[in-house]
């Protein structure tokens, strides 16, 4: 049978879990109201 305390204890996150979570909270991703405004900026501006 299992002992999940055991387990638990073993247990070590994968470092690509941790790299995948920086690069998603660190990134500064444009989202859809960046987009619009950017557009109608430019529409006024032309």
């Amino acid at each position: 049978m299992i002992n999940f305390e055991e387990e638990i204890e073993k247990f070590q996150p994968s470092l690509d879990i941790d790299q995948a979570e920086d690069a998603i909270y660190h990134t500064d991703m444009a989202d859809v109201t960046d987009i619009i405004k950017e557009i109608l900026k430019d529409m006024k501006s032309n």
